[in-house]
């Protein structure tokens, strides 16, 4: 099953990209973070991404949903995130990475979870706040930065999607992935 890591700084139009790829026949696996802050909002924690465990909850659920994925189909996977993100956002907040996630990118990593290249959604100029995204734009560019060389550290190889119209990206996005398939 090949799964192709979509990545990128908060708002620059990953779940879009998604959303569009899924209703085109591909399958899809959410991001694991606005869930966990929007459960934990609704639970009462107005700013769970500063409590302890934050990121053991994402990471933990993008691996249930990226092992659901893999039960379900051989075909090309898209995927919100990874836990290369999730060491990103640790590293963004300036927390310690829960003491399994090296573990988890080693383990990804080895085990060819993901293809080795992934696709790096560039910012579109702004930036839209939602009750799980309250980072302004600048901080946005700052955390973009963390997340490329985030996944240069572990070894991806990164294909930019520049800011574009939905299906400029999204036909992009599908190409790529149509041409990296049919490579030896």
């Amino acid at each position: 099953m090949p799964a192709y890591i979509l990545t990128g700084a908060p708002g620059s139009g990953k779940t879009a990209i998604l959303r569009q790829l899924e209703i085109d026949g591909h399958t899809v696996v959410e991001e694991a973070a606005t869930d966990v802050i929007a459960l934990q909002q609704a639970l009462g924690r107005p700013e769970p991404w500063r409590e302890p465990g934050f990121a053991d909850r994402v990471l933990d659920l993008q691996r249930k949903r990226q092992l659901a994925a893999q039960a379900i189909t051989r075909d090309v996977v898209f995927v919100d995130r990874s836990p290369v993100c999730t060491l990103a956002l640790c590293r963004y907040l300036d927390v310690t990475a829960p003491p399994h996630l090296s573990d988890e990118i080693e383990r990804m990593t080895a085990e060819r979870w993901y293809e080795p290249t992934a696709f790096f959604v560039r910012h579109q100029g702004f930036i839209q706040a939602t009750a799980a995204r309250r980072i302004s734009f600048e901080d946005s560019l700052a955390f973009e930065k963390v997340h490329e060389t985030a996944y240069r550290e572990v070894g991806f190889d990164l294909i930019d999607v520049p800011a574009a119209p939905l299906p400029v990206r999204v036909a992009a996005v599908q190409q790529s992935a149509d041409r990296l398939d049919r490579q030896p």
